[in-house]
């Protein structure tokens, strides 16, 4: 069966992913994007009542216009406006479909393994976000099912004993919706404050409930074990057992190393794990492979969004259609 060969292929359907479709199209580049989940999957899994940072205009994607109906667009939004942009540029994209392997097939092509196919390609985009493999505490009880490391919407959380431990966006989301429906919070972050990295009309709310005792806080503190119905924390002043019926670990995802590694991309041996690639033109230390997006960063979750990372498509696309 022969196998089919694109000029282009671009793993990751999100917005970067849908990015490089969209510049693929506008300079007469075929292409294909494989997507592990569905549509813009890693948006779709985010908590049902989260608004972006991001003013809608920043997170437009080939000159689409983006309109909410705030100037801080929410994730129904988000996904109504991806999906839209889809659709109409007809993206060629097959969703559920992920990508296993990534080899080369000789004469500077690469072979694509996939759970329900092969492909060839000349030129191979990863644009896989981090969202997929949270950051564990490595403590014991964090494989109980009490345990979650993601956040969707609050009301199962009401008249719970919940633990948040973070002190970031998302920590700090799902301590105050939790908290307004009902549940007893109990906030656990290793440092002395919340994040300056807060969303900053938020990071008013969450230091008021914590001032007036609303959501009991510790910091410079971290979880030291989970059990089925208590967790112990390490408080500067020793250790400390509650009471506890969930605990939420909002504590930050990561990129999938392991298949970058697999692939063949130098990884740095540092805590960051930065993936080499030329910022010039974002292709790796494998000829054709290119990085786009937030994998770029590494551990370092924070440098890249949406809406600085857009611009890689066009790089990516400038370079590929200049060889």
């Amino acid at each position: 069966m022969e196998i089919p060969f694109y000029r282009l292929l671009i793993i990751g359907g999100g917005p970067i992913g849908l990015a490089c479709a969209l510049e693929a199209q506008k300079h007469g580049v075929d292409y294909l994007i494989l997507e592990k989940g569905c549509l813009v999957n890693s948006l779709y899994h985010y908590p049902l009542g989260m608004t972006f940072f991001s003013t809608s205009e920043r997170l437009e994607i080939g000159g689409v216009p983006f309109v909410s109906n705030s100037v801080k667009p929410t994730r129904p939004e988000a996904l109504e406006y991806y999906r839209r942009v889809a659709l109409s540029h007809v993206v060629n994209i097959r969703l559920f479909e992920a990508v296993e392997r990534v080899q080369p097939s000789g004469n500077g092509k690469y072979l694509v393994t996939t759970a329900h196919g092969r492909y060839e390609a000349a030129n191979v985009i990863i644009a896989t976000g981090f969202y997929d493999i949270p950051n564990l505490l490595h403590i014991p009880g964090e494989q109980l099912p009490k345990v979650r490391h993601y956040y969707k919407e609050p009301h199962f959380y009401a008249l719970q004993k919940v633990v948040v431990v973070g002190a970031a966006n998302s920590a700090v989301d799902a301590a105050l919706e939790t908290f307004r429906k009902g549940a007893h919070v109990t906030l656990v972050t290793q440092g002395p404050a919340i994040s300056e990295r807060v969303k900053y009309w938020v990071k008013p709310d969450i230091e008021n409930r914590i001032k007036e005792g609303s959501i009991r806080a510790f910091f410079n503190s971290h979880l030291a074990a989970i059990e089925e119905r208590s967790v112990t924390i390490r408080t500067p002043e020793g250790l400390l057992t509650i009471d506890n019926d969930y605990v939420l670990a909002m504590t930050g995802y990561q990129p999938n190393f392991a298949f970058l590694e697999g692939m063949g991309i130098t990884l740095s041996q540092d805590a960051l794990r930065l993936p080499a690639y030329n910022p010039d033109t974002m292709e790796t230390n494998l000829p054709g492979v290119y990085l786009a997006g937030v994998v770029c960063g590494g551990m370092n979750t924070h440098k890249w969004f949406i809406e600085n990372s857009r611009v890689h498509a066009e790089v990516i696309l400038r370079h590929i259609t200049s060889l």
